[in-house]
């Protein structure tokens, strides 16, 4: 699944691969916890937050691998040290296995995402 056309992300977590279900699940719920005043929307076929209109997280099961999309360049370069041992491209972060996803990281970029606005890459 690359782009869902579920119209939100409940919809989205039904269509997901049973094994990946699990990790996607606790993604959002860590997106809904972090995110204060962010808007849960669907955005490219997958779940998406934005703020002020602009997205700056969303997150996805692509068909080799979990993503998440980190938009703001400045978390991207606080977090370089951490995310240089991560399979990361130029704004997605890519797990291969849903038991490999460190959530605990996922957590802190999402906590500094959401303290201060920045500039979307």
């Amino acid at each position: 699944m690359v782009q869902s056309k579920a119209s939100d992300v409940d919809g989205y977590l039904t269509e997901v691969p049973e094994e990946r279900k699990a990790a996607l699940t606790k993604m959002r719920q860590l997106c809904r916890e972090e995110l204060v005043g962010f808007e849960e929307v669907m955005a490219y076929g997958m779940p998406a937050y934005e703020r002020d209109g602009a997205c700056e997280i969303a997150f996805a099961s692509q068909k080799q691998y979990i993503s998440l999309y980190l938009m703001r360049s400045d978390v991207r370069k606080t977090f370089e040290e951490r995310l240089a041992a991560q399979d990361m491209g130029k704004g997605c972060l890519r797990f291969r296995r849903p038991e490999n996803i460190d959530f605990d990281l996922l957590r802190e970029l999402l906590k500094a995402t959401a303290a201060r606005p920045g500039s979307i890459c």
